[in-house]
């Protein structure tokens, strides 16, 4: 996920510039939804086209992970776009609890714990009899291992 995040910051450094360039937007707090609308998308089409055109996004060939549908074939454009939308709603949500936690207990240092949210994604993999996330569960998509190991 890090290696992830690395690669992502270009996309939204990128997207952020154009975006601020188009609307003459002096803040990054100036148009925020837009803006947030904007990256959303950006960030979808950086995952759902690397999936589409190799079936993994560069760190995802260094740790020799690959996306596939249910059959090991080629996901579809709506299992892609799907499996994108769905893995945003249980970090979102947690990233609302860590927020209410942190208003209600007036501790505003709470709020650090927003980074581990991504994380919950995982927690259904631990119970599902495949190992699957939530969102490739219902996108009907998974991970291969493709290392030598694997493999054999």
């Amino acid at each position: 996920m890090m290696y992830e995040a690395v690669l992502l910051f270009g996309v939204v450094f990128f997207t952020d510039y154009i975006f601020d360039t188009l609307t003459q937007s002096r803040s990054g707090l100036m148009l925020l939804g837009p803006r947030q609308a904007v990256l959303f998308v950006a960030i979808g089409l950086y995952f759902v086209l690397c999936w589409r055109k190799h079936g993994q996004t560069l760190p995802m060939k260094t740790w020799n992970i690959r996306l596939v549908d249910r059959q090991g074939g080629k996901p579809t454009w709506g299992q892609l776009v799907l499996r994108y939308l769905l893995c945003w709603p249980i970090p979102l949500a947690g990233a609302y609890l860590v927020y209410v936690v942190s208003a209600s207990l007036g501790w505003p240092s709470v709020t650090m714990f927003i980074v581990v949210t991504p994380f919950l994604n995982f927690v259904y993999s631990w119970f599902d009899r495949n190992g699957l996330m939530l969102h490739d569960r219902l996108a009907g998509t998974r991970l291969v291992d493709l290392s030598p190991a694997a493999i054999q």
